[in-house]
């Protein structure tokens, strides 16, 4: 993780200036080598774990949000010098996985009339609490250890710390997003789904269109381009790129349409979102990702202008290794594409979008981040009377 935060942070550069083996991890504060006794009056050291609220590179004050003075500790309950348990600081006891290798047993509330100033006096205080009885058995139980923590050499994903998942408490989740994915045609649903998966911890995000990002499409994309950056006629892929490149490393741009000429740029890969219209394209995407073992969601709208209102239904359906039939059944490759000149392509914004939802939404149950008790493969969403229907697995 980048070292920024401790260099413009005075309380948690203070903290390391002091000694304490501190790291910021999966967007947790974490504090090494706390000196405890426990139940057998035996000198243990653990790991204290924060949540951190940051403004860009900045640690906000604790307080700032519910609970922020509250830490947890993997190690047993803190006892003191008798070896009976510190119930003052007591909040709850129940094991929790944060995600990044970090875990809890115990969690303790000690705040102070006024809270918190910042999270050097948050965490030397709960340091304090925990170490002073182990100091009285063993005088060199001290949990300023002068040693610094291995953090600065692994940057991650993000060009800045993801705390959204620590304050949910659901980092261990979010890790099974991890992975390669690829997102082809940035036309319309596309860009949505970029939008959202840039929020998750995906290695190495595929970017694949080869088309010009141009005025139209402004208006059926996430984000707001100026007109100025519109006059430069960039391409799709370079465009969304540039954007969520600010945040997240590993995106690649491809400007080209998947043909059979560039079907290797998709090795490796481990997910697709395809939102193309193309058929003969599809198919031969579709084909290539069964080759190499990923999994796969496309996407399809078909929206008519009748009686001067729209309707229509919206698509998802997915195919796992273990499942590939729903394609075939679902999924036309007739037509469609820019050769296609009697396809219908009205979109709109918010339907580009709940598409998008859609599609994510299921990716990340096949991830295993959502519950999914009947683990459909085919939904569909009907505008006219919002009807969402799920074709339950066989």
């Amino acid at each position: 993780m980048s070292p920024a935060p401790f260099r413009a942070s005075p309380d948690l550069k203070r903290l390391r200036d002091e000694g304490y083996c501190v790291q910021i991890v999966g967007g947790y504060l974490v504090m090494r080598e706390v000196p405890y006794v426990d139940a057998q009056r035996q000198v243990r050291r653990g790991t204290l774990i924060s949540n951190l609220l940051l403004a860009g590179d900045v640690a906000r004050r604790p307080d700032a949000e519910v609970n922020g003075h509250v830490v947890h500790l993997d190690g047993d309950y803190p006892c003191d010098a008798a070896g009976s348990p510190i119930d003052a600081i007591r909040h709850q006891s129940c094991h929790q996985q944060w995600g990044c290798g970090l875990s809890s047993r115990h969690s303790f509330s000690s705040k102070p009339e006024g809270g918190y100033a910042d999270y050097f006096e948050k965490m030397a205080t709960y340091a304090a609490i925990l170490s002073a009885p182990a100091r009285q058995i063993d005088p060199e139980a001290d949990p300023r250890i002068y040693r610094s923590a291995e953090d600065e050499g692994d940057e991650g994903v993000f060009k800045y710390i993801e705390t959204a998942s620590g304050r949910a408490g659901i980092g261990a989740l979010t890790e099974k997003l991890r992975g390669s994915v690829a997102i082809i045609g940035l036309g319309g649903s596309g860009g949505y789904i970029l939008d959202f998966v840039a929020k998750t911890p995906v290695s190495d995000i595929r970017l694949f269109d080869a088309d010009d990002f141009l005025q139209h499409n402004a208006f059926r994309a996430p984000g707001a381009p100026s007109i100025e950056e519109l006059r430069e006629v960039p391409k799709k892929v370079d465009h969304f790129a540039g954007i969520y490149s600010r945040m997240h490393r590993g995106i690649t741009a491809h400007s080209v349409a998947v043909d059979e000429t560039n079907l290797h740029l998709l090795d490796g890969v481990d997910f697709a979102f395809i939102c193309i219209d193309s058929g003969d394209a599809k198919r031969r995407i579709m084909d290539k990702l069964e080759s190499i073992g990923a999994s796969f969601i496309d996407c399809g709208m078909g929206l008519e202008l009748v009686d001067e209102t729209l309707g229509g239904i919206l698509r998802v359906t997915a195919s796992t290794p273990e499942a590939r039939n729903r394609i075939g059944q679902h999924v036309s490759f007739a037509g469609g594409g820019d050769g296609d000149v009697y396809a219908s392509n009205i979109q709109v914004a918010d339907l580009n979008a709940l598409n998008a939802v859609m599609a994510v939404l299921k990716w990340k149950k096949l991830k295993g981040f959502y519950r999914d008790f009947e683990g459909e493969l085919h939904s569909t969403y009907t505008t006219d009377g919002n009807l969402l229907l799920n074709e339950v697995a066989a």
